[in-house]
This record gives structure tokens, C-alpha cells and sequence, in this order.
């Protein structure tokens, strides 16, 4: 358990006014994955939102009131995050709850912040977090679904109309494999495998053999973690010539580093993030990824991450709304993210509506393939 607060004594230290310095906070709370095997994605997530909680502070707060981060790290687990919301929202009464790393932990937050009324922005990825609308909670990245269209439609384009998928049994893997296996018939594509794998598993040679002795054209590997690095592996190591694709859920330097010379050739959908310096200049996101990218870097050095990103655009649609709405005040501040419009964040441009609780289109995701070790463009 980890709580970390930006107290009144550090905001005296960056020259806010004194009627700010009074004020009381207001609590931003989060429960991430900063340990555990979901580490590298809510790693990220929690220096993004100290970052930039840090700025909005040393620029005077939101409505003349300093901000307060609230933090407990979950570990990957979703009783720990169902037990910390509890407390965030009893103890803590924050104003709002950012976070839920994965799609156990959010889920397990969700009936919690319905009961209390209270704002919910998830970093998230499965489609059941905001499909069907729940009136509290919303979320930053693109859903399972969108990946798997986009990947069916990049491997349509080439011709692969046969595929393995091999998904995780974690509640990301679940969700989008049903999901992959919902959408294969509409982008013309069979699946003529459907194997699993555990996230805490070490080898998967067995689920890949399996695979090398199909007809499949092409494989898709649905995960996040450390174990898609590990499939790719064993992939390269029994030898498959198959092109290889990944979900979004492993859309990071991380993945790279973990899965080494093995990941050459390696597909996935990606917010544009990953790619900022590939963006033509007329690109919408350009100067909001340039900038993300190079705050992050100059404060904690290292690569930034799609999931850093979730987290920057959660605490700005917040932040947003919450001037919009000249309030707090949880019913407010949900209509105003209700009616965000046109908002350029690093996941893509996000309208919402009642309706939309995430607002984000296909077109918000790019085709990256791994070529010399580095991330580049497709499509």
C-alpha cells in the first residue's frame, strides 16, 4: 500500500497565490498497478499523474484550489483496488478516482463509484468498462474491440484471412478475445485456432505448437504484461514465419526491451503517442505528444508509454471538465465530460455524448510494426 500526497507545505514552494495556498484541496484519487505484473503500465500512469498534477499546481491549482493526489497501489489485484476505492471514497472523500490499470481492477471499482456518485475516469481497455454507458465511469483508452477491428482489417489488406488467436485468461484477455471473436466475420476473417494462456505462465511452446500445425495465415496474441513478450519468444524460437500481431496492450518501449530481437516484424494498433516524432506536422495530436513526450522525459528520463498517456488524458479531461463546469460538484463535472467535444488528447480527439463514455474513433488508432527495434508506421 502506497499513499503519495502533494501537501500544502510543497505547493508554499511553487509560488501560488496565498488565497490559493489556503484554500482547501481538492482530492484527486487513484488506484494503479505500480507493483505487481501489471508494473509497467501502471508505473507510467502514476509519474504522469504526479507530473502533471505537479503543473496544474505551479500554474494556480484549478477554480483558486490546490490539488492533492491521493495514491494506492493495487499490485494487479482487484480486491486490493475493490478495498482502496472503498477508502477513497469513505476515508479519503476525493473528488474524483482516476485509474484502475487493468480491467479486473476497474471493474471491481465500478459498482463502488455508481453507488457513490462519484466521476471515474479508467486507463483501462475492455469495451464492458463503458459499453453498456454506466453514468459514473468513463475511460481513456481505445477499447479491445476497436483493436481487434483494426488489426482484422490490416490483416485483410494482406491477405491473411486465417487466424490463431492466442488470449490471456485475465480480464483483458478474456474480453478481447470474445470480442475479436465477435468481429472476425464482418472484417471477412476465420479463426481457426483459439488457444489461452495464463498471465503469470512462462512458456507457451505448447499453445504455439498447436498453432505451426494449423492452416493459420497469421496470429494475434491478446495480452498485456510480460507474457505477450514471452509468447514472442517461444514464437521465434519454434521457429513460426507467421506474421505476428499484438493487441494495444502491449504498446510500449517496455514490450520491446522484454521481448528483444524476437519482436522484428511484430504488428499493433497504438495510440499516435508511441510515434510522435513520426507525425506529419499537420497532425492534430502532434503538439500534444511532442509535449507529453518531452515533459515526461525531462522529469524521469527513460521512453514514455501509451499508458502514461491514458493517465495524462484522464487527469485533463478531469481537469477540463471541472473548469467548464466551475465546480467539483460530481453531477456537474459528469455532464461537463458528457459534453466534452474536440478535445486533442494522446490518446486521439475525443467528443463524447451520454452516450459515449469514451469518445474516441477508429481513426485514433495507428498500424505500428517493429522494425530495427524501434516502432514504426503502417498505416
Amino acid at each position: 500500500m502506497k499513499r503519495i500526497s502533494l501537501t500544502l507545505s510543497v505547493l508554499l514552494g511553487l509560488g501560488l497565490t496565498a488565497a490559493t495556498q489556503a484554500a482547501e484541496p481538492i482530492r484527486i484519487g487513484s488506484v494503479l498497478s505500480v507493483s505487481g505484473p501489471a508494473a509497467f503500465l501502471g508505473d507510467p500512469e502514476l509519474k504522469t499523474l504526479q507530473l502533471y498534477v505537479e503543473r496544474l499546481n505551479a500554474a494556480g491549482g484549478l477554480l483558486g484550489r490546490p490539488l492533492e493526489l491521493v495514491h494506492y497501489d493495487d499490485a494487479g489485484e482487484a480486491a486490493k483496488a475493490n478495498t482502496f476505492v472503498k477508502r477513497l471514497i469513505a476515508s479519503d472523500k476525493v473528488d474524483v478516482i482516476l485509474g484502475g490499470t487493468t480491467t479486473g481492477a476497474t471493474m471491481a471499482a465500478v459498482p463502488l463509484v455508481e453507488k457513490a456518485q462519484l466521476p471515474f475516469i479508467s486507463f483501462a481497455g475492455a469495451v464492458v468498462i463503458v459499453d453498456p454507458v454506466k453514468p459514473w465511469v468513463f475511460k481513456t483508452p481505445h477499447t479491445d474491440r476497436m483493436a481487434c477491428e483494426k488489426v482484422f482489417a490490416d490483416m485483410h489488406k494482406r491477405g491473411l484471412l486465417r487466424v490463431a488467436l492466442l488470449s490471456e485468461t485475465s480480464g483483458f484477455g478474456k474480453s478481447g478475445h470474445d470480442q475479436c471473436v465477435d468481429v472476425a466475420p464482418a472484417q471477412g476473417v476465420s479463426i481457426v485456432v483459439d488457444e489461452t494462456y495464463g498471465a503469470k505462465d512462462t512458456d507457451m511452446s505448447a499453445q504455439l505448437t498447436k498453432v505451426r500445425g494449423s492452416d493459420a495465415q497469421a496470429v494475434l496474441v491478446f495480452g498485456l504484461g510480460q507474457s505477450p513478450a514471452i509468447v514472442t519468444k517461444n514464437y521465434r524460437q519454434l521457429g513460426i514465419e507467421l506474421p505476428l500481431y499484438q493487441s494495444h496492450g502491449v504498446a510500449s518501449k517496455e514490450f520491446l526491451a522484454l521481448a528483444g530481437a524476437a519482436a522484428e516484424g511484430v504488428r499493433l494498433p497504438s495510440p499516435a503517442l508511441l510515434v510522435a516524432d513520426k507525425l506529419a506536422d499537420s497532425d492534430p495530436q502532434k503538439a500534444v505528444v511532442t509535449g507529453y513526450t518531452a515533459a515526461y522525459t525531462q522529469k524521469f528520463g527513460g521512453e514514455v508509454s501509451t499508458f502514461g498517456g491514458y493517465a495524462y488524458d484522464g487527469l485533463m479531461l478531469w481537469a477540463d471538465a471541472v473548469k467548464r463546469a466551475g465546480s467539483v460538484e460530481a453531477d456537474k463535472v459528469r455532464a461537463a465530460l458528457e459534453a466534452t467535444r474536440g478535445y486533442v488528447g494522446a490518446s486521439g480527439v475525443v467528443n463524447m455524448s451520454p452516450s459515449d463514455h469514451m469518445g474516441l474513433d477508429a481513426s485514433a488508432f495507428r498500424m505500428l510494426e517493429v522494425r530495427d527495434g524501434g516502432w514504426t508506421l503502417v498505416d
